[in-house]
């Protein structure tokens, strides 16, 4: 597996990542444990060095299950993980809120440490902007955990471009990490030339439209009672309908290019610039597989410009979010 560079202070990762929230958490009921264990495994066996949760995924269950599969390789791998969520005062699987208060995110870490079975945090992400708390205070925070030795790298998450120049000002920010993919291209207006300009890498979850720019869905397609697409406007039947458009032709390029629509949308995040690190997320061995093969498909100039004219003149349709959650995002 190639690697990539996230930030200016080295932090080297597999060029592909593995984003492990919904072996736990957001896409139905949990996936068997011990299942979970061995495909994570596998992913190191196959070059993976990146791994991204969360401790809100489950909550906690995912932090927990990353740190037991990942034990016998400290060392070698690179675990991300965030903090910014209040929990419920009860401990269950609600949240109340965001709470990136100084004090909560020391709390965090400490639980974080202990789930993760680690030292230290590679990446330390903000999970979201808390307009409650300057960002310099969580920059600060999160600065002090790093020279404690329990963080090494700070990174920001779904934040705008005045966040992150105002986060980075007080502590390096190695890695910022939202949403981009062939189907959702906002970051590309003001948050990467601002990246690119102060030497922060950018790390795209749902690089594969959770899911739907595999080809695998449809209008029809239905998802268990906890699955979060079903509150997202962009998987309604409608949405889903008018959208196929783009993925058929994702298809076709695909078929070309004699590789999978999933490899082609990876690959053309991939050759988007060199510090771009996307972090699909699987429970089956077979998708984990089809995804890592990405990295070893080159997009040429070329090609580049044929993906953009067959794609560019499809309006994607449905927010991404509901209103109320994509108030979270781009502050």
């Amino acid at each position: 597996m190639q690697k990539r560079t996230l930030g200016n202070n080295g932090l080297e990762v597999s060029a592909i990542g593995l984003g492990c929230m919904g072996m736990s958490f957001g896409l139905g009921p949990p996936a068997d444990k011990q299942e979970m264990i061995s495909l994570l495994r596998a992913a190191v066996e196959r070059g993976v060095t990146f791994f991204d949760t969360a401790e809100v995924y489950g909550p906690f269950t995912n932090e927990e299950l990353v740190g037991e599969a990942l034990a016998p390789f400290r060392g070698r791998v690179t675990v991300a993980t965030k903090f910014g969520f209040a929990p419920a005062p009860d401990g269950g699987a609600r949240w109340t809120g965001l709470d990136s208060r100084p004090e909560h995110i020391r709390e965090v870490a400490e639980a974080s440490l202990r789930r993760l079975k680690v030292d230290a945090i590679d990446l330390f992400y903000q999970h979201r902007v808390d307009p409650q708390v300057p960002i310099e205070d969580v920059a600060g925070a999160v600065k002090d955990l790093i020279r404690q030795g329990k963080v090494k790298h700070f990174g920001l998450s779904e934040a705008g471009a005045q966040t992150i120049r105002r986060a980075h000002a007080v502590q390096p920010v190695a890695a910022l990490q939202s949403e981009y993919s062939l189907w959702t291209r906002e970051p590309e207006s003001e948050v990467l030339p601002t990246l690119e300009e102060l030497g922060i890498g950018f790390v795209p979850f749902s690089p594969l439209g959770r899911g739907f720019l595999t080809g695998a869905l449809n209008q029809t397609a239905t998802f268990d009672s906890n699955d979060i697409r079903n509150g997202l406007p962009r998987f309604t039947p409608e949405a889903l309908r008018a959208n196929q458009a783009l993925v058929d032709r994702l298809g076709q390029i695909a078929q070309r290019m004699n590789a999978t629509a999933a490899q082609i949308a990876l690959a053309w995040l991939l050759a988007q610039k060199p510090w771009i690190v996307p972090i699909p997320g699987t429970t089956k061995l077979s998708r984990l597989t089809e995804n890592l093969g990405a990295a070893a498909v080159e997009l040429t100039p070329s090609d580049l410009r044929d993906i953009h004219t067959a794609l560019d003149d499809i309006a994607v349709q449905g927010a991404r979010y509901p209103e109320h959650l994509q108030r979270l995002v781009g502050r």
